[in-house]
Protein backbone atom coordinates (compact mmCIF):
# COMPACT_ATOMS: atom_id res chain seq x y z
CA UNK A 1 0.00 0.00 0.00
CA UNK A 2 1.18 3.51 -0.76
CA UNK A 3 0.20 6.35 0.91
CA UNK A 4 -0.25 9.80 -1.33
CA UNK A 5 0.59 12.73 0.83
CA UNK A 6 -0.43 16.66 0.03
CA UNK A 7 1.84 17.88 -2.56
CA UNK A 8 4.93 20.42 -1.24
CA UNK A 9 4.59 23.73 -1.23
CA UNK A 10 7.12 24.28 -4.75
CA UNK A 11 5.45 21.71 -6.89
CA UNK A 12 5.52 22.92 -10.03
CA UNK A 13 4.74 21.39 -13.66
CA UNK A 14 7.30 19.97 -15.87
CA UNK A 15 7.94 20.78 -19.10
CA UNK A 16 6.81 18.33 -21.62
CA UNK A 17 9.91 16.16 -22.44
CA UNK A 18 9.37 12.26 -23.07
CA UNK A 19 6.07 11.01 -22.93
CA UNK A 20 5.67 6.87 -22.87
CA UNK A 21 6.77 6.60 -26.50
CA UNK A 22 10.43 7.71 -25.36
CA UNK A 23 12.81 4.62 -26.02
CA UNK A 24 14.23 4.95 -22.63
CA UNK A 25 10.61 4.35 -21.30
CA UNK A 26 10.45 0.44 -22.62
CA UNK A 27 13.85 0.01 -21.62
CA UNK A 28 12.56 0.65 -18.52
CA UNK A 29 9.55 -1.36 -18.22
CA UNK A 30 11.46 -4.48 -19.37
CA UNK A 31 14.31 -4.15 -17.06
CA UNK A 32 11.92 -3.79 -13.72
CA UNK A 33 9.70 -6.46 -14.60
CA UNK A 34 11.83 -9.09 -16.83
CA UNK A 35 15.37 -8.60 -15.22
CA UNK A 36 18.11 -10.32 -16.55
CA UNK A 37 16.48 -11.06 -19.92
CA UNK A 38 16.23 -7.85 -20.71
CA UNK A 39 20.04 -6.58 -19.75
CA UNK A 40 22.98 -8.23 -21.18
CA UNK A 41 26.73 -6.54 -21.71
CA UNK A 42 25.51 -5.39 -25.17
CA UNK A 43 22.76 -3.34 -23.82
CA UNK A 44 24.57 -2.17 -20.51
CA UNK A 45 27.53 -0.84 -22.96
CA UNK A 46 25.14 0.73 -25.12
CA UNK A 47 23.19 2.83 -22.18
CA UNK A 48 26.45 3.80 -20.79
CA UNK A 49 28.24 4.96 -23.98
CA UNK A 50 24.94 7.25 -24.33
CA UNK A 51 25.65 8.76 -20.69
CA UNK A 52 29.58 9.06 -21.26
CA UNK A 53 28.72 11.01 -23.84
CA UNK A 54 26.67 13.54 -22.05
CA UNK A 55 28.79 13.32 -19.25
CA UNK A 56 29.97 17.44 -19.26
CA UNK A 57 26.99 18.57 -20.21
CA UNK A 58 24.97 16.67 -17.41
CA UNK A 59 27.30 18.07 -14.91
CA UNK A 60 25.97 21.59 -15.98
CA UNK A 61 23.03 21.43 -16.49
CA UNK A 62 21.39 18.30 -13.84
CA UNK A 63 22.76 19.20 -10.70
CA UNK A 64 20.02 22.67 -9.69
CA UNK A 65 17.55 23.44 -6.86
CA UNK A 66 14.60 22.27 -8.35
CA UNK A 67 15.81 18.69 -9.70
CA UNK A 68 16.78 18.43 -5.90
CA UNK A 69 13.74 19.15 -4.30
CA UNK A 70 12.22 16.02 -4.26
CA UNK A 71 15.09 14.41 -2.59
CA UNK A 72 14.79 16.85 -0.04
CA UNK A 73 10.98 16.71 0.45
CA UNK A 74 11.76 12.87 0.91
CA UNK A 75 14.04 13.40 3.58
CA UNK A 76 11.42 15.76 5.45
CA UNK A 77 8.20 13.96 5.04
CA UNK A 78 9.27 10.42 3.92
CA UNK A 79 10.57 8.72 6.88
CA UNK A 80 13.71 7.76 5.92
CA UNK A 81 16.00 7.17 8.58
CA UNK A 82 19.46 9.77 8.07
CA UNK A 83 21.87 7.47 10.47
CA UNK A 84 23.55 4.55 8.74
CA UNK A 85 24.49 4.18 5.16
CA UNK A 86 22.89 4.98 2.35
CA UNK A 87 23.86 3.89 -1.17
CA UNK A 88 23.12 5.86 -4.49
CA UNK A 89 22.57 4.05 -7.67
CA UNK A 90 22.73 5.81 -10.96
CA UNK A 91 24.28 8.47 -8.96
CA UNK A 92 25.62 10.44 -12.42
CA UNK A 93 27.48 13.92 -12.01
CA UNK A 94 26.73 13.94 -8.42
CA UNK A 95 22.99 15.56 -7.90
CA UNK A 96 21.70 13.26 -5.54
CA UNK A 97 25.12 13.38 -3.42
CA UNK A 98 24.85 17.23 -3.37
CA UNK A 99 21.10 16.90 -2.09
CA UNK A 100 22.46 14.35 0.77
CA UNK A 101 25.49 16.09 1.59
CA UNK A 102 25.45 16.67 5.55
CA UNK A 103 21.95 15.55 5.53
CA UNK A 104 22.78 11.78 5.94
CA UNK A 105 25.73 9.89 7.87
CA UNK A 106 27.32 7.88 4.80
CA UNK A 107 26.73 7.59 1.47
CA UNK A 108 28.67 5.51 -1.45
CA UNK A 109 27.79 6.63 -4.98
CA UNK A 110 27.81 4.34 -7.83
CA UNK A 111 27.14 4.51 -11.77
CA UNK A 112 27.56 2.66 -14.95
CA UNK A 113 28.96 5.47 -16.72
CA UNK A 114 32.48 6.06 -15.82
CA UNK A 115 32.75 9.84 -17.35
CA UNK A 116 29.70 10.43 -15.47
CA UNK A 117 31.12 9.65 -11.81
CA UNK A 118 34.51 11.63 -13.21
CA UNK A 119 32.07 14.79 -13.20
CA UNK A 120 30.48 14.03 -9.80
CA UNK A 121 32.36 15.87 -6.68
CA UNK A 122 34.59 13.54 -5.13
CA UNK A 123 34.64 15.03 -1.84
CA UNK A 124 31.03 14.00 -1.27
CA UNK A 125 31.32 10.24 -1.28
CA UNK A 126 33.53 7.11 -2.38
CA UNK A 127 32.18 6.55 -6.22
CA UNK A 128 32.51 3.19 -7.47
CA UNK A 129 32.10 2.30 -11.26
CA UNK A 130 29.48 -0.57 -11.54
CA UNK A 131 26.53 -2.10 -13.30
CA UNK A 132 23.78 -1.87 -10.84
CA UNK A 133 22.08 -5.28 -12.31
CA UNK A 134 25.66 -7.10 -10.42
CA UNK A 135 26.29 -4.80 -7.04
CA UNK A 136 29.25 -5.28 -5.46
CA UNK A 137 28.09 -4.64 -2.32
CA UNK A 138 27.05 -7.43 0.78
CA UNK A 139 23.38 -8.56 1.60
CA UNK A 140 21.97 -6.67 3.76
CA UNK A 141 24.47 -3.84 3.70
CA UNK A 142 22.57 -0.26 3.29
CA UNK A 143 20.28 1.40 5.62
CA UNK A 144 18.63 3.47 2.75
CA UNK A 145 19.13 3.11 -1.39
CA UNK A 146 18.52 6.54 -3.86
CA UNK A 147 17.79 5.94 -7.20
CA UNK A 148 17.06 9.60 -9.08
CA UNK A 149 15.64 8.98 -12.91
CA UNK A 150 17.15 5.45 -12.88
CA UNK A 151 16.48 2.03 -14.20
CA UNK A 152 14.85 -0.31 -11.99
CA UNK A 153 17.06 -3.70 -11.00
CA UNK A 154 14.37 -4.85 -8.28
CA UNK A 155 16.20 -8.11 -6.86
CA UNK A 156 19.66 -6.41 -6.33
CA UNK A 157 18.00 -3.29 -4.87
CA UNK A 158 16.25 -5.94 -2.47
CA UNK A 159 19.58 -7.51 -1.20
CA UNK A 160 21.88 -4.51 -1.08
CA UNK A 161 18.89 -3.02 1.66
CA UNK A 162 18.67 -3.96 4.89
CA UNK A 163 15.57 -5.92 5.82
CA UNK A 164 14.08 -2.45 7.86
CA UNK A 165 15.74 -0.15 5.05
CA UNK A 166 13.88 2.36 2.96
CA UNK A 167 13.96 2.80 -0.87
CA UNK A 168 13.94 6.65 -2.40
CA UNK A 169 12.13 6.88 -6.21
CA UNK A 170 12.55 9.87 -8.12
CA UNK A 171 11.46 11.46 -10.98
CA UNK A 172 12.20 14.77 -11.22
CA UNK A 173 10.36 15.46 -14.31
CA UNK A 174 7.22 13.17 -12.93
CA UNK A 175 5.70 11.15 -16.06
CA UNK A 176 7.65 13.09 -18.22
CA UNK A 177 10.87 11.73 -16.87
CA UNK A 178 12.61 9.39 -19.77
CA UNK A 179 13.59 6.60 -17.44
CA UNK A 180 10.15 6.58 -15.65
CA UNK A 181 8.34 4.16 -13.31
CA UNK A 182 5.21 5.28 -10.95
CA UNK A 183 5.36 4.27 -7.75
CA UNK A 184 2.74 1.80 -7.91
CA UNK A 185 4.89 -0.18 -10.68
CA UNK A 186 8.07 0.18 -8.85
CA UNK A 187 6.26 -1.55 -5.79
CA UNK A 188 5.01 -4.13 -8.04
CA UNK A 189 8.00 -5.00 -9.56
CA UNK A 190 10.46 -5.05 -6.19
CA UNK A 191 10.38 -8.56 -4.72
CA UNK A 192 8.19 -9.43 -1.42
CA UNK A 193 5.28 -6.71 -0.03
CA UNK A 194 6.37 -2.68 0.21
CA UNK A 195 4.46 -0.11 1.48
CA UNK A 196 5.46 3.20 1.75
CA UNK A 197 4.91 7.59 1.31
CA UNK A 198 4.76 9.66 -1.94
CA UNK A 199 4.35 13.13 -3.06
CA UNK A 200 4.63 15.54 -5.49
CA UNK A 201 7.36 18.36 -5.07
CA UNK A 202 9.60 20.37 -7.30
CA UNK A 203 8.57 18.82 -11.10
CA UNK A 204 8.70 15.55 -10.04
CA UNK A 205 7.48 13.20 -7.70
CA UNK A 206 9.34 10.74 -4.67
CA UNK A 207 8.59 7.48 -3.35
CA UNK A 208 9.98 6.10 -0.04
CA UNK A 209 9.22 2.20 0.56
CA UNK A 210 9.96 -0.16 2.79
CA UNK A 211 9.13 -3.93 3.28
CA UNK A 212 5.38 -4.15 4.32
Amino acid sequence: MITQLPDADDVVAPEPFAGPDHPMRKVTRQVAFDGGAAWDGQRADKVAGLFNGMAEGWSAGHVDEVRAMPVVDALRRGGTQLDGEWLEIGSGTGAGATALDGQVEQLVCCDLAAEMLAHAPAELAPRVHTDASRLPFADNRFDAVLMINMLLFPDEVARVLRPDGHLVWVNTLGDQTPIHLPPADVVEALPGSWSGLTANSGSGFWATLTRA
